[in-house]
């Protein structure tokens, strides 16, 4: 296969990236030209919502063709058109015959939580250090440790008292469900892992089992009743409309843990969860916050 490079500026990332696919790409991707430089700009965007902007002031646009002729054609072919001004080839390459399985799994390492908690994949031994380890590939579903949302909640699980955690969880988006298999391994006894998602579902299962702890994965409906502690890593947006249903679930005087959500928006949240729970940042990483707060006795 071949990758065909462009550089765009901003405002001819969509029609460049449109005519890509009328080109028969196999895929298109769009990155900051400018990453890992002084110059780098960070860009957020949440599902259901318009994207922030379409491109980076300097984007590099990479096309993936089956062959070099392809590639070729397309390069002609959009330098010939108009709404190509501003933009230039940066070259096309031959991608090189690899090991893709070896090579995406060389990508996730074992991830420390605390200094004797990690997160590790099947292909490595835990680290001599770690005396609490979650067995956990990357798969369909989200959540493997490496994000900041992610290694925040599951400090936080592991770091509170049996007593603070409580015996019943809930984990509400629960991904691959590691913040629930994160709660078994610290003490929880009663816990259901719901998203909305079937996957996400299965794949909570899956790693249920590989990791010898008990939940019960299932679709949201499966939240029934209160628990001492809810935990929903998911973004801003959705959990500004689930507040009211997210604190029922809270038992008086249990706890409600909140990720997904960058240092900016700590106010809407405090806002939108004000009217049940006072919310307050726990935690910071990378631009990201946790936000908990406890329902009153």
């Amino acid at each position: 296969m071949f990758e065909l490079r462009l550089l765009a500026p901003e405002d001819r990332v969509e029609v460049v990236g449109d005519a890509l696919d009328a080109l028969d790409a196999l895929s298109v991707s769009v990155e900051d030209a400018d990453a890992h430089t002084e110059a780098e700009q960070a860009l957020f965007g949440e599902p259901g919502m318009p994207p922030p902007r379409e491109g980076w002031q300097r984007s590099r646009v990479v096309a993936l063709f089956d062959t070099r002729a392809k590639a070729d054609e397309a390069a002609a072919l959009l330098q010939a058109q108009d709404f190509f001004e501003g933009c230039s080839l940066a070259g096309i390459a031959e991608v090189p015959e690899q090991d893709w399985v070896r090579l995406t799994q060389s990508q996730f390492a074992p991830v420390e939580i605390t200094g004797s908690f990690w997160i590790v994949p099947t292909w490595h031994e835990p680290p001599a250090q770690a005396v609490e380890v979650i067995r956990l590939d990357p798969g369909l579903a989200f959540g493997t440790g490496t994000h900041p949302t992610t290694r925040m909640c599951l400090r936080w699980i592991a770091t509170q008292p049996a007593n603070v955690l409580g015996s019943r969880v809930l984990d509400y988006g629960c991904g691959s469900g590691i913040l629930a298999i994160c709660a078994a391994k610290f003490g929880a006894t009663e816990i259901d892992a719901v998203d909305i998602d079937e996957a996400a579902v299965e794949s909570t299962r899956l790693n249920a089992d590989a990791n010898a702890v008990e939940l019960s994965p299932g679709l949201p409906e499966r939240a029934q009743g209160e628990y001492d502690t809810v935990l929903a890593n998911i973004l801003a947006t959705p959990l500004k409309v689930l507040a009211p249903l997210l604190c029922a679930h809270v038992r008086p005087g249990g706890h409600l843990v909140l990720a997904g959500i960058l240092a900016r928006q700590a106010d809407e949240l405090k806002g939108a969860y004000a009217p049940w729970i006072a919310l307050e940042v726990a935690d910071t990483e990378d631009g990201w916050i946790l936000m908990t707060g406890r329902r009153a006795a």
